[in-house]
């Protein structure tokens, strides 16, 4: 695991600033403490820090070919290059290491573009093949691994794993992209490929982007997507089998490392079976890590500890004070953008802890997305069947009527919540699911923002970033079409992003089996009923797991990794979050309706509403305005500095792995 960034040259081979690309690299020295390096030739530099984890001896980067002609920085796993290896030899390659990232080079040189077509892992590239004078670059098919990128005024593009070392760069702009602030209130992130800041870029999922030099930016490619054929007549029993079967060869592929290696265990479903999984194929104790919350209401300890004894890991589990609420200029620093889940604290306590006995975590994230495990995902199915005996007109009308009349009842039992869902079943099925998702509905957004916000939208609306997917989908079935969703949206730009920035601020790589995308294209075969079956979510899944798994882990209610933000806002942050909600720094922008914040956070702290995440999501904004849009260029802690960093190669000296 790495972080890669640099600078190239897309109009002709000027000198690059060596001192301006080494800020750049060293803004991201957690993503890789053990070792960092440059190169520089005219036109170019790449910066690499690395994480060691396969190939400690020889894997260092950048990592040229044979004649020098092609380099790479590679931020990811390829977990399966040992089988590439051969196939590459017998082509006339010759490998002078052991590491993945060469595997990438020979097939660059053997197959082009379509390299990636190739490699199953999670993955960010940049290839520079002086011959072609081009620069490519690569993302993982479901977004595990992040890349940022820019083109400056003077022609030179600009990328990094993280924004923080594209902000690095004195001529880089912070100019707030207003349709990303409406994207961010909507889901709490900023979904693909747009980022918070005007002409920066994320690459988005399964892309990639070829630039000539010389030649305009050409939009990037799409080389693979998700297909629910739902096709398959594969009976129940075989069905487990071959999941079981996948799922071991997907964890087997991920426990590859030189490093000590370990699981995260939270007692839930997915993290359950795939340390189930691990015991299985390892004749040492499974190293599990797992947090307990001294809030019974949030603890899932006990379930955890009956997977551990069940399975004879070697587990640890610290308990988490449900005060622990000092992170939020922290991960405003970490996060880049505004990001407002706020099960970002406990994943970033988890992976503090967990990085003090492994450097390597498998998660069992992604699983609700692959086996439809979200609560929201029975209640879209409800919507749908309700929807379809009022169709069209009449059902508009009706249950829109009843959306506007029927109270907002926070403080009530759920079941009785249902404004919700009477304003959702009145939309088309794309923008309901939008709504059911969004952390701050429309209408409450249309409150929040000022006339001026407004007219810099020109109606521009969030759930446009749904109904452009949704065009890709290419299915009718409504359980496929809300996974497709959430595969595209919340798991790329929450989940993932969340536990790789999370997990990087503390050096510790986390793999996730499953996300593979081989298994997620045999599972897009199978009926949904195989997903969804009657009100039991994950249902082929924990038939799967029965065996290997208490029922009580199975069956329980979904809990999720909350915090309790209402009563902090109440509390212990009661201060905090009038001070950053009502203060100077979001009336400067204009953007706002102050009555409506005035009203928020009064409405809150006098217990009359619950708006913890409207709150949360404006202290977040804030705590990004003051931090990052405001604060100085990043630079490397002093600490950080006095490590193993080499100094800088020129193309006239000596240089990185050379093959």
């Amino acid at each position: 695991m790495c972080g890669i960034t640099g600078i190239f040259d897309t109009r002709q081979a000027r000198a690059i600033d060596a001192g301006v690309l080494r800020r750049m690299n060293d803004s991201q020295h957690h993503r890789g403490p053990d070792e960092g390096d440059l190169y520089l030739e005219p036109g170019l530099g790449f910066g690499h820090r690395r994480l060691s984890i396969i190939d400690i001896a020889t894997g260092q980067q950048p990592l040229f070919n044979a004649d020098r002609s092609v380099a790479i920085v590679f931020n990811g796993e390829i977990y399966n290059y040992q089988a590439l290896i051969p196939e590459l030899q017998a082509l006339g390659h010759q490998f002078h290491t052991r590491s993945d990232t060469e595997v990438i080079v020979h097939a660059w040189e053997s197959w082009g573009e379509r390299c990636v077509d190739r490699l199953r892992g999670m993955f960010a590239f940049v290839i520079w093949d002086r011959k072609q004078q081009c620069l490519f670059m690569a993302r993982d098919r479901l977004g595990v691994k992040p890349l940022y990128w820019t083109l400056l005024d003077d022609g030179l593009l600009l990328f990094g794993s993280e924004l923080k070392s594209l902000l690095a760069h004195p001529q880089l702009r912070r100019e707030i992209e207003p349709q990303a602030v409406e994207e961010y209130f909507a889901f709490g992130y900023v979904p693909e490929p747009r980022t918070i800041f005007k002409g920066i870029h994320k690459l988005d999922v399964g892309h990639t982007l070829r630039i000539q030099r010389g030649a305009p930016i050409p939009a990037s490619k799409s080389y693979w997507d998700l297909r629910y054929t739902l096709d398959s007549r594969i009976s129940l029993a075989d069905a487990q089998a071959e999941l079981l079967d996948r799922l071991r060869e997907s964890v087997r592929l991920r426990m590859i490392a030189e490093v000590p290696l370990g699981a995260f265990l939270s007692g839930g479903v997915d993290s359950s079976a795939v340390v189930a999984t691990m015991a299985g194929l390892s004749d040492q104790p499974v190293r599990t890590c797992a947090i307990a919350f001294d809030d019974p209401r949030f603890n899932e300890s006990e379930f955890a500890d009956m997977v551990a004894k069940r399975h004879g890991t070697a587990h640890v589990c610290h308990t988490v004070g449900s005060n622990d609420f000092d992170l939020v200029d922290t991960l405003a620093r970490l996060y880049d953008e505004p990001y407002a889940d706020s099960s970002a604290i406990p994943t970033y306590r988890v992976c503090e802890m967990a990085r003090r006995h492994v450097t390597v975590a498998l998660s069992g994230d992604g699983g609700d997305e692959a086996f439809g495990g979200y609560r929201r995902y029975k209640l879209h199915m409800l919507e749908s069947g309700l929807r379809g005996m009022l169709p069209g007109r009449m059902g508009q009308m009706v249950f829109g009527a009843l959306g506007r009349a029927y109270p907002k009842l926070d403080w009530a039992p759920r079941f009785l919540r249902a404004k919700t869902t009477f304003q959702g079943m009145a939309m088309d099925p794309v923008s309901a699911y939008c709504h059911s998702v969004s952390q701050n509905k429309a209408p409450l957004r249309q409150r929040l923002f000022s006339p001026a916000m407004h007219r810099a939208l020109a109606g521009y609306g969030a759930d446009q970033v749904f109904h452009r997917h949704a065009k890709n989908a290419h299915t009718d079935d409504q359980l496929a079409l809300i996974q497709y969703l959430d595969t595209k949206t919340y798991l790329v730009g929450d989940i993932n992003t969340k536990v790789d920035r999370a997990s990087m601020a503390h050096s510790l790589e986390v793999r996730e089996p499953l996300m593979d995308h081989e298994l997620l294209e045999w599972l897009a075969t199978l009926p949904s009923s195989l997903k969804l079956h009657g009100q039991e979510g994950k249902y082929l899944l924990k038939k799967s797991m029965e065996p290997q798994l208490p029922n009580e882990v199975l069956y329980r209610p979904k809990m999720g990794f909350s915090v309790p933000l209402a009563q902090w806002f109440r509390g212990p942050l009661k201060d905090k979050v009038r001070e950053s909600v009502l203060g100077p720094r979001l009336a400067d922008t204009g953007w706002f309706n102050p009555d409506c914040l005035r009203d928020l956070v009064e409405q809150h702290q006098s217990g009359r509403a619950d708006h913890s995440t409207a709150l949360w999501s404006l202290t977040m904004f804030e705590a990004f305005l003051r931090v990052v849009v405001d604060g100085p260029h990043p630079v490397v802690p002093e600490h950080a500095i006095a490590s193993k960093t080499p100094p800088a190669h020129a193309s006239t000296s000596a240089a990185p792995t050379a093959l």
